[in-house]
């Protein structure tokens, strides 16, 4: 069973800067709706029963928002807003789950994950990047069955244009399972064209095994001076450790970059 997933949002976001000077990403709205909120839906959905923050003291603001208390009270007592108050109690609700851990030094995805090292259970657990976002069906939950059949760690993947594998971690096949899934042997962080085993990239989307953390732990630094959660994958597959490509069915919103935050708010306006 997989009760417990980890968001990395310790990130500064400034691929959408100005906004991000003063705001964090995550909370920017997209389609009237925070951007976490979206991320948080897919969790509960899936039966996650925790969910982990990984934030930095410069983005207390992601703590406050779940925590604004007499904020919503206040106003609540000298409105009755009906709107407000279904707010609120959703915040309450996504509070009751929610925890945070501290990343204060921007050293990667893979540090990040090793923060959450004495918070993790079980066996298994979930990973999400909340720049991706996938609509039109729950990516996550889809993954979980997946793990649980497979007994194995489960990576959401797509296939992108040659030219464009640079932007990705980029697997490369195995064994096909079925039509969806297929086993991993490789992965390589950014490649250049000429490297990439394949167009199928790695999308935000991880269930990963309690093994990952002895990797992390010694896991140095690779491409950009930051540690890639990618490598420590690719370390475990190396010790014969199973990892899953699910190519999932929905469709990919890249909600990190400035065209695709616009774009991702008149896509789900459309849905």
């Amino acid at each position: 069973m997989i009760r417990q997933a980890i968001i990395p949002l310790a990130g500064l976001g400034t691929r959408l800067l100005p906004l991000t000077s003063v705001f964090p990403k995550e909370l920017l709205p997209i389609n009237g709706k925070p951007g976490i909120e979206y991320i948080l839906d897919e969790c509960l959905d899936s039966g996650i029963k925790e969910i982990i923050f990984i934030i930095s003291k410069k983005k207390e603001m992601i703590r406050k928002y779940f925590y604004n208390d007499k904020l919503f009270k206040d106003v609540i007592k000298k409105k009755n807003d009906k709107r407000i108050i279904h707010e609120y109690k959703k915040i309450l609700r996504y509070r009751k789950f929610v925890k945070f851990v501290y990343q204060n030094e921007p050293k990667g995805t893979g540090d990040a994950v090793l923060k959450t090292k004495n918070y993790i259970k079980d066996k298994y657990f979930l990973m999400l990047l909340p720049d991706d976002l996938i609509t039109n069906i729950n990516c996550s939950k889809e993954m979980i069955k997946i793990s649980k059949n497979k007994n194995s760690s489960v990576i959401a993947s797509m296939k992108v244009k040659k030219k464009d594998v640079t932007r990705w971690g980029i697997l490369s096949k195995k064994k096909k399972i079925n039509k969806n899934n297929f086993f991993i042997n490789n992965i390589i962080e950014k490649p250049s064209v000429n490297e990439a085993p394949s167009n199928y990239a790695v999308i935000g989307r991880y269930i990963l095994s309690k093994d990952i953390f002895k990797i992390l732990k010694y896991q140095k630094k690779g491409k950009g001076g930051e540690i890639h959660i990618t490598d420590a994958i690719k370390n475990l597959i190396n010790k014969d450790k199973k990892f899953i490509a699910h190519v999932f069915k929905g469709k990919y919103l890249d909600c990190g970059s400035m065209s695709g935050f616009i774009k991702s708010g008149i896509e789900i306006f459309k849905s």
